[in-house]
């Protein structure tokens, strides 16, 4: 059974149409990437999974462990396990990372904090207030583990990562997903999140529509050849 399932998805901003009945799948334990050049519809599509305001959905379905979502807000998504790591974290004065989980429900562990290298002071510290861009994403990363969601939307964690960053959170994900057997939707131009993933599905995205689909040799493909060939094909 299908953990996610979108159906002909098509969603707006406004009267601009972004997405054009777009259908992915992702499975229990899976690691699914949405793939394609800047304006394909990437996150887009990552964000109406996740219910984010703004989007108005024009057509097709969203169904999360065989239930309809569509309609659902992100909270209510979220409380049925679905997380959505943001391609551009937000600050909020006033409220720290360790409050922000206690709230969630999540359960902060030293051990998190020691395998994506950050420290403690920083859960002390106000979300996001003053971050880095690697620490925005590496307690992004931190979120997900906390609060332990069947499926996480990891939009563009990559950017803002150096090399040895990357390395260090894409390995990060990849014990942790190995432990608790969640699954993943990896939103990316870039494959340098996925180095110690194991992919088993890929989508190519282009002017918001899914143009082809595949196993992890997609990713492979993409890298050589670029997302060229696969739009005038």
């Amino acid at each position: 059974m299908s953990l996610l399932e979108v159906k002909k998805l098509s969603v707006a901003v406004g009267d601009r149409e972004i997405l054009h009945a777009a259908s992915i799948e992702v499975k229990r334990g899976e690691t699914v990437v949405l793939l394609g050049q800047n304006g394909a519809g990437k996150s887009t599509l990552g964000a109406a999974i996740m219910g984010a305001p703004g989007l108005k959905i024009m057509g097709g379905k969203i169904k999360f462990n065989g239930q309809d979502i569509t309609e659902l807000t992100s909270d209510k998504r979220a409380k049925l396990g679905v997380f959505m790591a943001m391609q551009n974290p937000v600050e909020i004065p006033g409220v720290s990372l360790k409050e922000l989980l206690r709230t969630a429900g999540g359960e902060l562990k030293d051990e998190y904090l020691k395998a994506l290298k950050l420290s403690p002071f920083l859960a002390t510290r106000d979300l996001n207030v003053g971050f880095s861009g690697g620490e925005k994403k590496k307690a992004e990363i931190l979120q997900m583990m906390c609060l332990k969601p069947k499926l996480a939307i990891l939009d563009e964690t990559d950017s803002g990562l150096d090399v040895d960053a990357a390395r260090v959170v894409s390995q990060v994900i990849a014990d942790y997903q190995k432990q608790t057997g969640m699954a993943l939707l990896i939103v990316t131009h870039n494959a340098r999140i996925l180095q110690k993933l194991k992919v088993d599905k890929a989508y190519v995205l282009a002017e918001g529509r899914v143009i082809k689909e595949g196993d992890g040799k997609l990713v492979k493909k993409v890298e050589r050849d670029g997302f060229k060939a696969f739009v005038e094909v």
